[in-house]
């Protein structure tokens, strides 16, 4: 007779969720017992790390991962990049082990105690079946959760002593939708509103990437004449940012990005919450006479927007049914925003001087990874990313995403057989919330290029303290950390990057090697403004 176990790994072959992603612990290993040759196991030396890599790798490949946790403390260890899984809208499915039904009662250790709560309020659903024999159904179920509108992790927490007891017979495998039209009605009105605009402007966030509506998106910003700006701190490009309309990213506080979209009548918003803020700057939401209209497929997103009227839909369908919509316009189209000037020399360079450089000898068809928070503007500003699928990052703000999700996306492009290159952008501070992320790429043999931008300090905390006035924070400064030595340790190439001439040959050499290559960059100290 079948088993569970023996049920759930064809579901999951069915599936497609033959990768899985973990930290192996005692609660998993009846599940991993004799591990199927067609699977693979990507062994990340930390929970976290697990989870990002899981998230890169589902984000790049367009499909749903599985990442197989620890019960109670390695799920709690996971927690982090799952709140970053979350805001990203990446579908996940999140199974941790469990204690032993059996002594569930007397709650011995490693009991995952209300384990369906644990993950709560950051996943779509969460669960723990009452019966062995629910497993496959539970995560046929969790499946159909996590693909559909809006997309986002789930969770399954599975007694170890269930895979071996007889299954039932298995669950249908179902197909669900994962992508819905906005109302006709509702899309007519919105197309009447941009049609009297006298200035419309264009607000994308990071669905339309996901949507692969780039050439949409484009589209309709030729066809309002109405220049772009990707929405506040996006996870993805959403835009060509050579294009002539593109603006670039709009401020995160409420006060400056007002002040932003100053002389249009109409702001359409298109896969993007309204706003992402964090530093309180307080002011008026938007212009004064200014409407602003609000495609989403998130229903949580479209009722907390403090302003706007809402249009619920994929962002692809919406802007092709708008641009199927809305007549030319005899508008003159924007003028493209100026190229950066040259940076200023220093020794150690600034932030802009190396990106400049890296921008100069950026790889065709790159793919961008990036966790540098203080030297965010100058890296947008610099490296401008042109193609869909090109940009990733974390929605939610938490630290330790980046180089563990480039592992996953590097990954990804090796598996999906694009072998578009990846680069990683990661600051000192960043580099060692994950810094285990490098032994998997080193043992999975990837080209990665990590650049760190060294500058011995946590300056975004500084420059938010500048914002906030709350001078005498301790513990905002970073000596005695070797990058070159933690490199070697997990198995990487590492090389000191000075002067930034030899940036273009170093970042050649390592999308040429057969291993991560981790490059350091000494930058200057200066403190950048947070806004």
């Amino acid at each position: 007779m079948a088993t569970v176990r023996d049920i759930t790994y064809d579901l999951l072959r069915e599936l497609g969720l033959t990768t899985v992603f973990g930290n192996p612990g005692s609660t998993e290993e009846p599940f991993l017992q004799g591990f199927p040759a067609d699977f693979r196991y990507v062994h990340a030396l930390h929970e976290a790390s697990a989870m990002a890599m899981a998230d890169g790798y589902a984000q790049a490949t367009g499909r749903p991962a599985h990442v197989n946790l620890h019960t109670a403390p390695g799920t709690g260890n996971g927690m982090g990049n799952l709140v970053t899984a979350w805001h990203n809208k990446t579908p996940l499915i999140v199974t941790a082990g469990q204690q032993t039904r059996e002594m569930l009662l007397i709650e011995p250790r490693l009991a995952s105690r209300r384990a369906a709560e644990l993950t709560q309020p950051y996943v779509k659903w969460s669960y723990e079946p009452a019966r062995a024999q629910d497993i496959p159904a539970a995560l046929m179920r969790a499946y159909a959760t996590a693909v559909q509108p809006p997309t986002g992790p789930v969770f399954l927490s599975l007694p170890m002593d269930d895979w071996a007891r007889p299954a039932d017979r298995p669950p249908q495998v179902r197909g669900v939708a994962t992508r819905y039209a906005p109302d006709p009605g509702r899309l007519r009105d919105f197309a009447a509103v941009l049609a009297a605009s006298r200035a419309p402007v264009l607000v994308l966030g990071a669905a339309v990437d996901r949507a692969d509506a780039w050439p949409a998106a484009v589209a309709l910003a030729e066809r309002l004449a109405a220049p772009v700006w990707a929405s506040p701190a996006p996870e993805r490009a959403v835009f060509p940012e050579d294009h002539p309309h593109f603006r670039g990213v709009l401020p995160y506080a409420i006060e400056p990005l007002a002040e932003a979209l100053r002389g249009h009548d109409t702001v359409l918003v298109v896969g993007a919450p309204v706003f992402r803020y964090y530093p309180h700057v307080p002011g008026d939401y938007l212009p004064a006479d200014a409407r602003l209209l609000h495609v989403t497929d998130d229903p949580d997103e479209s009722a907390r927007a403090p302003v706007g009227e809402s249009l619920l839909g994929d962002a692809g369908l919406a802007l092709a049914g708008l641009l199927d919509l809305l007549p030319a316009t005899d508008r003159p189209a924007p003028a493209a925003r100026p190229a950066p000037g040259p940076p200023a020399e220093s020794n150690p360079p600034s932030a802009d001087a190396l990106f400049a450089a890296l921008a100069r000898h950026w790889p065709t068809d790159g793919v961008l990874v990036q966790e540098s928070p203080s030297n965010l503007s100058a890296l947008r500003r610099r490296v401008r990313m042109t193609r869909p699928g090109s940009y990733f990052t974390m929605a939610s703000g938490g630290l330790g995403f980046g180089l563990p999700a480039a592992v996953g996306i590097a990954l990804a492009e090796r598996d999906t057989g694009r072998g578009r290159p990846v680069v990683a952008v990661i600051g000192d501070g960043s580099f060692h919330y994950s810094v285990q992320a490098l032994w998997t790429a080193a043992q999975l043999r990837l080209p990665l290029p990590v650049v760190v931008p060294v500058n011995h300090q946590y300056a975004i905390l500084k420059a938010f303290a500048e914002l906030k006035h709350t001078p005498g924070v301790p513990a905002l400064d970073l000596p005695g950390l070797d990058v070159i030595a933690v490199a070697h340790g997990y198995g990487c190439a590492a090389e000191v990057v000075d002067p930034l001439d030899r940036l273009g040959d170093a970042l050649r050499a390592a999308l040429a090697a057969d291993r991560p290559t981790v490059l350091p960059v000494q930058i200057s100290t200066d403190v950048p403004h947070i806004l």
